[in-house]
Protein backbone atom coordinates (compact mmCIF):
# COMPACT_ATOMS: atom_id res chain seq x y z
CA UNK A 1 0.00 0.00 0.00
CA UNK A 2 1.37 3.21 -1.25
CA UNK A 3 2.46 5.59 1.55
CA UNK A 4 -0.43 8.63 2.51
CA UNK A 5 0.25 11.94 1.14
CA UNK A 6 1.86 14.58 3.17
CA UNK A 7 0.30 18.18 3.82
CA UNK A 8 2.53 19.05 0.95
CA UNK A 9 1.54 17.13 -1.91
CA UNK A 10 -2.23 18.02 -0.49
CA UNK A 11 -1.75 21.79 -0.98
CA UNK A 12 -0.20 21.32 -4.26
CA UNK A 13 -3.38 18.94 -5.30
CA UNK A 14 -5.69 21.20 -4.06
CA UNK A 15 -4.37 24.13 -5.76
CA UNK A 16 -4.22 22.46 -8.97
CA UNK A 17 -7.44 20.86 -8.16
CA UNK A 18 -8.39 24.98 -7.48
CA UNK A 19 -7.11 26.17 -11.20
CA UNK A 20 -3.32 26.79 -10.14
CA UNK A 21 -2.00 25.64 -12.83
CA UNK A 22 1.56 25.91 -13.27
CA UNK A 23 4.56 26.17 -10.71
CA UNK A 24 4.95 29.93 -10.23
CA UNK A 25 1.33 30.25 -9.50
CA UNK A 26 1.40 27.14 -7.36
CA UNK A 27 3.94 28.87 -5.24
CA UNK A 28 2.09 31.80 -4.86
CA UNK A 29 -1.04 30.59 -3.56
CA UNK A 30 0.42 27.86 -1.61
CA UNK A 31 3.18 29.68 -0.17
CA UNK A 32 5.51 27.20 -0.15
CA UNK A 33 8.69 27.54 -1.77
CA UNK A 34 9.81 26.75 -4.91
CA UNK A 35 12.22 24.43 -3.76
CA UNK A 36 9.41 22.16 -2.34
CA UNK A 37 6.61 23.00 -4.73
CA UNK A 38 8.71 21.04 -7.87
CA UNK A 39 10.41 18.39 -6.53
CA UNK A 40 6.98 17.31 -5.22
CA UNK A 41 5.21 18.45 -8.41
CA UNK A 42 8.30 15.54 -10.06
CA UNK A 43 7.54 13.04 -7.38
CA UNK A 44 3.28 13.31 -7.93
CA UNK A 45 3.69 13.32 -11.52
CA UNK A 46 5.73 10.23 -11.56
CA UNK A 47 3.00 8.68 -9.33
CA UNK A 48 0.24 9.45 -11.93
CA UNK A 49 -1.36 11.58 -9.39
CA UNK A 50 -0.93 14.74 -11.76
CA UNK A 51 0.10 15.06 -15.55
CA UNK A 52 1.83 18.28 -17.53
CA UNK A 53 2.12 19.56 -20.76
CA UNK A 54 4.64 22.57 -21.67
CA UNK A 55 2.54 25.60 -23.60
CA UNK A 56 3.13 26.41 -26.72
CA UNK A 57 6.29 28.84 -27.39
CA UNK A 58 4.42 31.51 -29.74
CA UNK A 59 1.83 31.84 -26.96
CA UNK A 60 4.73 32.35 -24.09
CA UNK A 61 6.52 34.81 -26.99
CA UNK A 62 3.46 36.53 -27.02
CA UNK A 63 3.34 37.53 -23.35
CA UNK A 64 7.27 37.98 -22.96
CA UNK A 65 7.68 35.42 -20.91
CA UNK A 66 9.15 31.93 -20.42
CA UNK A 67 6.63 28.72 -21.62
CA UNK A 68 5.27 27.36 -18.34
CA UNK A 69 4.44 23.93 -18.08
CA UNK A 70 0.53 23.14 -17.03
CA UNK A 71 -0.52 20.53 -14.74
CA UNK A 72 -3.71 18.94 -14.06
CA UNK A 73 -5.18 16.24 -11.83
CA UNK A 74 -5.27 12.92 -13.20
CA UNK A 75 -8.06 10.59 -11.58
CA UNK A 76 -5.88 9.21 -9.31
CA UNK A 77 -4.74 12.39 -8.22
CA UNK A 78 -8.46 13.65 -7.63
CA UNK A 79 -8.86 10.07 -5.46
CA UNK A 80 -5.64 10.72 -3.52
CA UNK A 81 -6.51 14.06 -2.86
CA UNK A 82 -9.92 13.26 -1.33
CA UNK A 83 -8.93 10.53 0.91
CA UNK A 84 -5.89 12.82 1.77
CA UNK A 85 -8.25 15.44 2.64
CA UNK A 86 -10.82 13.28 4.34
CA UNK A 87 -7.46 11.95 6.61
CA UNK A 88 -6.08 15.29 7.49
CA UNK A 89 -10.23 16.58 8.87
CA UNK A 90 -10.40 13.31 10.64
CA UNK A 91 -6.76 13.76 12.40
CA UNK A 92 -8.14 18.13 13.34
CA UNK A 93 -11.30 16.76 14.44
CA UNK A 94 -9.57 14.60 17.23
CA UNK A 95 -7.71 17.49 17.87
CA UNK A 96 -10.45 19.92 18.51
CA UNK A 97 -11.48 20.01 22.26
CA UNK A 98 -14.44 18.49 22.99
CA UNK A 99 -14.69 16.12 20.00
CA UNK A 100 -13.78 13.48 21.84
CA UNK A 101 -10.60 12.84 19.77
CA UNK A 102 -7.75 13.10 22.59
CA UNK A 103 -7.58 12.99 26.37
CA UNK A 104 -5.23 13.94 28.59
Amino acid sequence: MPRPLGLTSLQILAAIRDGSTYGLDIVAVTALPSGTVYPTLGRLKRSALVRSHWEDQRSAEKEGRPRRRYYELTADGARALAEGSARVAQAAAALTPGAGGATG
